[in-house]
């Protein structure tokens, strides 16, 4: 490849992947068995010329790819609100990465595919939730790989062995232990929240946290994951006693003492979800599914609204993957009926597709929280799912604001 010998898109690939691996002084290359590619979501012509110079020459992916949010909604077109040349930009990029060979997922989380990777496979994933998702969670091990060597991984079937590839990269080297009352952890609106104080402790290293229990589930890790990866740079966390590479401190640490350690308590917690409200006014709308919204999520949800209708704009992203099975259970109807909009293969931070808000949008999303005032204006508030609901039944933010334990 790095010859020239299977065409010039797959040398440009194999060319960059070799540069970055003699950059992070990697040993070698390493064989992997899929990739999610973030390369996809349309940021400006270059991403696109880039793509194209790939595409063109016929390269083809290795191994199994998937495709994280794009810029357009393909399923509900109309619910696009931006220019018809960054759509057509968009599409063209879109249809460069599935000419690849490239599956159309379409979706930040491509955990909740029923083909994900399993305890200790090495693949190549973009999308900053994903990427600390497959780590803490599953246990399949990446890097944080951004746009453009995401596809390089994907044509040559490699990566280069460092970091959070190796044994030795996995290793917490922080520690954060959780000092709450009873019953909080079974309040969603806590992993965000918690996600987010580690994030901003953690930056980039590897952390263990001590004091959740089973209680917190793969969604409830999504959302902490999630925080933690927009707020600092976590590409993997340990739970000690839940997520696979942590049965003891000790293991999550490897023996080592760690750097650093933070005790978290009610009194943080109280002044981080402060810090995700970003102004005050009217309750404008509500925005839920950052990271996509998952099957146990829309049945939480379906038992929240009981037969209610939102007296505001209530968006919910989803995979289509989850929208085909959660269609067959019955509880699209349900959830469309409340008044929901459902929006696929995009997500209402990074895509025009929000009306014009007057006030503030609500979210249990500490991701949604921390890019949407940037990226589209609008000021934020932030509550659980119920809270969500029940703010949008009333037409007017009903949150308690804090913990109540």
């Amino acid at each position: 490849m790095l010859a020239g010998q299977h065409g010039s898109g797959m040398q440009l690939a194999m060319e960059m992947l070799v540069q970055v691996g003699e950059v992070q002084e990697a040993p070698d290359l390493i064989d992997i068995t899929g990739a999610h590619i973030d390369s996809c979501l349309y940021h400006g012509q270059a991403g696109l010329d880039f793509a194209r110079a790939l595409s063109e020459t016929g390269a083809q992916v290795a191994v199994p790819t998937t495709l994280n949010v794009s810029s357009l909604d393909l399923l509900h077109p109309d619910l696009y609100r931006g220019s018809a040349e960054t759509a057509a930009a968009s599409k063209s990029l879109m249809d460069a990465y599935t000419d690849m060979g490239c599956q159309p997922t379409w979706t930040c989380a491509p955990y909740q595919l029923t083909e994900r990777p399993g305890l200790g496979e090495q693949v190549a994933w973009g999308e900053s939730n994903a990427i600390v998702f497959a780590n803490s969670v599953l246990g399949a091990r990446t890097e944080r790989y951004g746009d453009f060597l995401d596809i390089c991984c994907a044509l040559t079937g490699r990566a280069p062995n460092v970091g959070l590839h190796t044994s030795a990269g996995r290793k917490a080297t922080v520690v954060v232990e959780l000092d709450l009352p009873d019953g909080i952890t079974e309040n969603d609106a806590l992993y965000p929240v918690l996600g987010s104080i580690i994030g901003e402790f953690a930056g980039t290293r590897v952390v263990a946290v001590v004091g959740l229990d089973d209680r917190a589930g793969e969604d409830e890790l999504k959302a902490l994951g999630a925080a933690a990866a927009t707020r600092g740079a976590v590409g993997m966390f340990h739970v000690v006693g839940v997520t696979p590479e942590a049965d003891t401190l000790a293991m999550a640490t490897q023996g080592f003492d760690p750097e650093a350690s933070l005790i978290i308590d009610v009194n943080a917690l109280n002044s981080a979800r402060a810090a995700f409200a970003t102004g005050v006014g009217p309750l404008g709308a509500v925005s839920i599914g950052t990271p996509h919204f998952s099957i146990a999520e829309f049945r939480e949800l379906a038992s929240l609204i009981d037969g209610e209708i939102s007296a505001v704009p209530f968006y919910v992203s989803t995979g289509r993957d989850v929208l085909d099975r959660v269609s067959e259970l019955g509880i699209v109807e349900k959830v469309e009926a409340f008044g929901a909009t459902i929006v696929t293969d995009t997500c209402t931070y990074i895509t025009p597709i929000l009306e014009d808000v007057e006030g503030v949008v609500l979210t249990n999303s500490g991701k949604w929280a921390f890019y949407a005032p940037g990226n589209l204006g609008v000021d934020v508030a932030f509550g659980s799912l119920r809270e969500c609901v029940e703010s949008a039944t009333a037409g007017a933010l009903v949150t308690d604001g804090g913990w109540l334990g």
